[in-house]
């Protein structure tokens, strides 16, 4: 069974194993005052520790002013502390030969170093320092701001990334999730650091913050250096169990999908363009089968979507389905880079491909590939410490349990061929919508279904 990690039934200051895998790694949790949870993955046979430090803030809590502040805040951490200059904080991990980087993504924010396991300390002392006591300097928030905006116009200049945004806007428009992760140029622009400070303030709580390790780690000693670095941080609150929680998200509700076309015109070779339907959140428990589908739809070079618009048309080279997965709602699409001259014909196939599986599902053949390759890919995806710090982040701060590699790979193998026919009766014959990015006028007729 899953272990829940609602964490409310652990007392602060206990520490409990949660699993005990097949190949000897054993996952325990501490909670600390204030809430702050520990979670490490001990995995024998490496020489490496991934270190985490997970943030429950993302775009979807930013309103229209503050869009961007998350990955703006993410990249002003880097910049110095009451105890180092960004050039010390980049020195610290490049002394060890460690890694140090972070993401921003819509639910979450990520900072976190790979580094050999003696130098756990090292990690552990810097990472937690940087989230906790950067200094958010005025200089530094304007010279960050010409970096961001570089940061948008390289993103603008990929279409093929770009018309996912598009694609997020057009069928949430009035929702922080239609908002792409880097905001815009108006917002950054308007952004001051009394606004991004306060955010910080806000946002990054006790009560909103995951610690988690992965590797040649001992649970006892992580969480010796963790309450040294928090002691060190000295933040005010940061500990006080008193104070009110972190704000709630800026919308509490799903967001409804529209179903619309658009394009923006750009002088492009290629047109790229997303079809897509509303998919499942990531609690439902149908994401399963939904991955088979997806594996057999546009998952690989044996999918549908493959073999019929590329090996057998050749009409692009890239062609894939995808999901995406949030606390209340998700999607399920399609993406294409092709000739604009055939932008028409390759958007046709893959409604009809999408039909089809709406009307008749998979056949035997295609259900068992799609989950031999949902297996490989959990399997070789947990090889790195990387990972295994990573999904446990993700398991404690947006899934609320976490299962074995057994017990994903039995859910994997329980997805029959009525789930996913059933699935993809319910998926795909909804309303969708399409974004295309090519050298076409903007909002052109011409694609409407």
């Amino acid at each position: 069974m899953p272990v829940d990690l609602a964490g409310t039934d652990q007392r602060i200051g206990s520490t409990r194993t949660l699993l005990t895998g097949s190949d000897g790694s054993v996952v325990r949790r501490t909670v600390l005052p204030g809430g702050i949870r520990v979670i490490s993955e001990s995995v024998p046979g490496v020489r490496s520790v991934a270190f985490g430090v997970w943030i429950g803030v993302g775009s979807r809590d930013e309103t229209a002013s503050l869009s961007g502040a998350s990955h703006y805040l993410e990249h002003l951490l880097f910049k110095g502390t009451r105890r180092r200059d960004a050039l010390a904080i980049a020195a610290a991990l490049d002394e060890v030969g460690g890694e140090l980087n972070a993401f921003t993504a819509k639910e979450y924010t990520c900072y976190y170093a790979r580094v050999l396991d003696t130098d756990l300390p090292v990690a552990v002392d810097v990472v937690c320092d940087m989230v906790l006591s950067s200094v958010l300097t005025s200089r530094e928030v304007d010279n960050e701001r010409g970096v961001i905006l570089e940061e948008i116009a390289m993103h603008e200049d990929d279409p093929g990334d770009s018309v996912h945004d598009v694609f997020a806007e057009l069928v949430w428009p009035s929702d922080p999730l239609g908002r792409p992760v880097l905001g815009s140029v108006e917002s950054i622009e308007a952004m001051r650091r009394s606004s991004i400070a306060g955010y910080y303030r806000r946002r990054y709580r006790s009560d909103q913050l995951i610690i988690t390790a992965a590797g040649n780690v001992d649970h006892a000693v992580l969480v010796r250096l963790v309450k040294r670095a928090l002691a060190a941080a000295d933040e005010p609150g940061l500990h006080d169990d008193s104070r009110s929680p972190a704000p709630p998200r800026v919308v509490r509700r799903a967001p409804e999908f529209v179903a619309v076309t658009g394009v923006r015109g750009r002088p492009t070779e290629q047109a790229n363009l997303v079809y897509g339907v509303p998919g499942v959140s990531r609690h439902d428990e149908r994401r399963f089968a939904l991955g088979v589908l997806n594996s057999a739809l546009g998952g690989g070079m044996s999918s549908r979507l493959f073999q019929e618009v590329r090996e057998l048309r050749g009409l692009a080279y890239s062609v894939y389905s995808f999901t995406s997965h949030y606390a209340d709602t998700g999607l399920f699409g399609v993406f294409a880079g092709c000739h604009p001259d055939r932008a028409k014909q390759v958007i046709a196939l893959c409604r009809e491909q999408l039909d089809l599986a709406g009307a008749e599902g998979l056949t035997a053949v295609e259900l068992d590939r799609g989950k031999g390759q949902m297996r490989g890919g959990l399997v070789l995806g947990l090889e790195d410490t990387g990972s295994r710090m990573s999904r446990l982040g993700k398991a404690e701060l947006v899934y609320g349990e976490l299962m074995s590699v057994e017990e994903l790979l039995a859910r994997i193998d329980a997805v029959s061929l009525e789930d996913t026919r059933a699935l993809a009766a319910d998926l795909l014959e909804q309303p969708g919508a399409l974004a295309v990015i090519g050298p076409y006028d903007d909002d052109s007729g011409e694609f409407a279904a």
